[in-house]
């Protein structure tokens, strides 16, 4: 890594990645990791796209422009090798996206939870810069350091404030190397740590008052962070915080179907990756579910004849993988191994009720007003029935 400072510049060299080395960074072998990195997992992906790619490609980024938006919407390149969708939206948001980071702005995704504004993120910066791991999580917690430096205090007591006491956080590393830095939950950080960012986004250095330096950011440096509005202990970005992004909006899923393809296709990977056989008939079950969030969601059933109350919780796309993924688990460790009505009904009403006393009655409402009365649903309606006794 090299650090340029207004008069000194230090060089220290960073681990190589999985796909490099065949390990992560922590020594954990490929097939151990609980959940791996997207560069990991998708590395054959990337490795094709990036032999395919002919197109101008910005500074430091591993992929051109084109090359990050096939790999995040899917494709079939020249070879026949077929990129698998990792986000099913709309393309015009990826693209918007992508192209902002090949400028000097830096990208807000923004949107309700479980609309896949950390899965993008993640995606978004093993693509450009093949390493999804320089992250800040935002909390109530997250203090300046986190975003800024902190200082090992063994060396700094001992020596005082010097280069090699300094620890330098994901952002300064991003700057320093030229690669994609994530802060997930930025809503999340106190309005004056937040404020932290706005040097970094507007003049791209990163002042060390203590030394007398600078880290400057080079050439493929930028920011990605992820926000909502919707859950409590939010903190809003002051406006001139706000200026320093491109606010690009992940949407809802905008049908159904699209809903249950994007469901199916995560829980595929996640039980893949937890060893789970794969359900014969779980479509039907996921159907039900996503048809019985969105409803609740929306505030009407879906042929618009019903209108429901909604619960407090958000119901979201996110949810709807968890609560079939737990069906899942369920079904292949105490049923036969396919997925059915009673394997899922204990995660959709813990999904449902958040709060004990109001959306209790909303989904007994919603359980005798629609679901009893829906061609087919007889074994789903006994099993929320029972669930909810």
């Amino acid at each position: 890594m090299t650090v340029t400072t207004s008069g000194t510049t230090a060089s220290s060299t960073t681990t190589g990645s999985i796909a490099d080395s065949g390990a992560t960074t922590n020594g954990t072998a490929p097939g151990q990791a609980l959940r791996p990195h997207a560069e990991d997992v998708f590395a054959a992906e990337l490795e094709a796209l990036a032999a395919a790619d002919d197109r101008p490609r910005p500074a430091r980024w591993r992929l051109s422009p084109w090359a990050v938006a096939t790999y995040l919407l899917g494709g079939t390149l020249a070879d026949s090798t077929v990129i698998t969708p990792k986000y099913v939206g709309p393309r015009r948001i990826v693209e918007v996206a992508v192209t902002t980071l090949a400028t000097d702005r830096a990208l807000l995704l923004l949107g309700v939870p479980g609309t896949a504004k950390t899965w993008v993120s993640e995606h978004l910066a093993a693509a450009v810069s093949g390493d999804s791991t320089l992250l800040v999580q935002g909390t109530a917690g997250t203090s300046e350091e986190a975003i800024r430096y902190g200082w090992n205090y063994a060396q700094l007591l001992a020596h005082g404030p010097s280069r090699a006491a300094l620890v330098p956080s994901p952002v300064m590393r991003a700057m320093a190397d030229g690669m994609t830095a994530r802060v997930e939950e930025l809503t999340r950080i106190p309005a004056d740590v937040q404020d932290t960012l706005i040097t970094v986004l507007s003049e791209k250095t990163l002042p060390i008052p203590e030394l007398g330096e600078e880290v400057q950011a080079v050439r493929g440096f930028n920011l990605i962070a992820t926000a909502n509005d919707r859950d409590r202990g939010v903190n809003e970005l002051s406006s001139a915080l706000r200026r320093r992004f491109n606010t690009v909006v992940l949407p809802l899923p905008a049908t159904a179907e699209a809903e249950v393809d994007i469901v199916s296709r995560r829980v595929d990977q996640i039980g893949r990756s937890l060893d789970l056989p794969t359900a014969p008939d779980g479509v039907d079950e996921i159907r039900r579910v996503v048809t019985v969030f969105r409803e609740l969601r929306d505030g009407v059933t879906a042929d618009g004849r019903t209108k429901l109350k909604s619960p407090s919780g958000t119901l979201s796309t996110a949810e709807a993988i968890s609560v079939v993924t737990n069906g899942l688990a369920l079904a292949a460790h105490f049923g036969d191994g396919v997925l059915r009505p009673g394997d899922v009904a204990a995660g959709i009403l813990g999904a449902v009720v958040r709060d004990p006393t109001a959306d209790r009655v909303i989904w007994q409402e919603y359980l005798e007003a629609v679901v009893r009365e829906r061609d087919g649903w007889k074994d789903f309606y006994r099993a929320c029935r029972e669930v909810s006794a």
